[in-house]
């Protein structure tokens, strides 16, 4: 395989101002706390512009804790030519929607982003209930400031993506009631499934009345703390039980979104790709190796704030790789087999890209993959039309719903989605 790098993620602070019990750079963690200078910013964009980088996030932390670097970063990032710019909030900025200035200021904030070459800017979300997600970021009143602010960020011509962490409170007391001592054993992974089914289904119908025309699933960011060879360099991780989940609990809350997804393609751009989610789906069901390898270290990389330095992902903290200005990825000998998390800032686009680079460099593997899995081809297909139609999410632009349109709910759909349930 070739070693033409596509994206890079960049924690340009891990300071953050909310109390999420699922990260550990909540404010309340104590620990020092790390900014990268804005020299060592740019020479990490100057190099990954020279490189060819395809896509840039900068995430934090809190990244609109520091807006006017940010948007330098943003700009800098425009101009070596890197197309797809990613950053997000908490969404602190939307609190106290009531006070006088609000809109004002908001309108000043869409206006300030939109002025960049700012591509896709995401808000996280952790409940369809609001009053959990606020309980939970420490921040009372932002849902309806979101929903105050959408329709501003649209007027500027930036459409806000939302950001889902899976969670033990994304039902809200829906899945935070829901207890294995309840069931048998035999039942309680069908009670997962249906639990969950219905939790997804509401979050994206909050979201869609929210204003959101873009949504996005981050798989949970757990790490165990029996794993001392791993070393989780990107601190939105935690070993709390309200991301940590069974293998047979996984393998039911992938299978609930995957399955959920189908609903509501139609009325939402929705990035999850199925693809991944039923490799994964597969994976935690005993299937080995059904999942791709994730390209981490190869094609895509993490630079942390607390040194600057990169590494092959968030999750594989021990392989420091240093300066990212001064990586020859020429010399890289990393072997594509990595498969130790399921975190999808790599592992989704990892999967999507799987079989092209196997059409490509290793043709034998994607017969190899197709005999294996031969429904595979055509959800991967599908993915990749529905990308397309969702103008492969660019934040600049109106969802087109007529395209969208195609995705629609049909009976088969229903019918497949009847029968996973009863497969259980």
């Amino acid at each position: 395989m070739g070693h033409t790098p596509g994206q890079v993620v960049v924690q340009i602070t891990d300071r953050c101002n909310a109390r999420c019990p699922q990260c550990s750079m909540r404010v309340s963690n104590r620990f020092h706390r790390n900014t990268l200078d804005k020299q060592t910013l740019y020479k990490i964009i100057d190099a990954a512009g020279t490189r060819g980088i395809k896509a840039i996030s900068f995430t934090g932390g809190e990244p609109l804790l520091l807006l006017e670097d940010l948007c330098d970063y943003i700009n800098r990032a425009g101009a070596n030519h890197i197309p797809f710019i990613r950053t997000g909030t908490n969404g602190f900025l939307f609190t106290h929607s009531r006070h006088p200035g609000f809109t004002d200021k908001i309108s000043r904030l869409a206006q300030t982003l939109s002025a960049t070459p700012l591509g896709n800017f995401w808000i996280s979300m952790d409940s369809s209930d609001p009053e959990t997600h606020e309980t939970m970021r420490g921040l009372k009143g932002v849902v309806s400031g979101i929903q105050k602010a959408i329709p501003i960020f649209h007027e500027a011509g930036l459409f806000p993506s939302v950001n889902l962490g899976i969670n033990r409170n994304l039902g809200g007391d829906l899945t935070r009631s829901l207890d294995p001592r309840d069931f048998s054993p035999q039942d309680y992974g069908k009670a997962v499934y249906k639990t969950y089914s219905k939790a997804f289904s509401l979050f994206y119908q909050t979201v869609i009345n929210l204003g959101f025309t873009i949504v996005n699933a981050c798989y949970p960011m757990s790490v165990e703390e029996s794993s001392p060879d791993l070393k989780a360099v990107y601190k939105a991780s935690t070993t709390d039980t309200i991301v940590a989940y069974t293998r047979e609990e996984k393998q039911m809350i992938f299978m609930a979104l995957r399955d959920a997804i189908p609903k509501f393609r139609d009325q939402i751009r929705i990035f999850s790709p199925l693809t991944a989610l039923n490799a994964l789906v597969d994976e935690y069901g005993n299937t080995p190796n059904i999942t791709s390898p994730c390209q981490g270290g190869i094609n895509y990389f993490f630079i942390d704030a607390q040194t600057g330095d990169t590494f092959p992902c968030g999750f594989r903290g021990q392989e420091n790789f240093g300066k990212f200005w001064q990586m020859n990825l020429t010399s890289q000998t990393l072997a594509l087999d990595c498969r130790q998390c399921d975190w999808e800032c790599f592992r989704d686009p990892s999967e999507l890209g799987a079989p092209i680079l196997d059409l490509l460099s290793t043709p034998l593997s994607f017969a190899k993959r197709l005999g294996s899995n031969p429904g595979f081809l055509k959800i991967w297909a599908k993915d990749l039309v529905y990308y397309r139609a969702c103008h492969y999410f660019n934040g600049r632009q109106a969802p087109d719903y007529s395209r969208l349109k195609r995705f629609s709910p049909s009976t088969s759909n229903r019918t497949a989605l009847s029968a996973s349930f009863h497969k259980l």
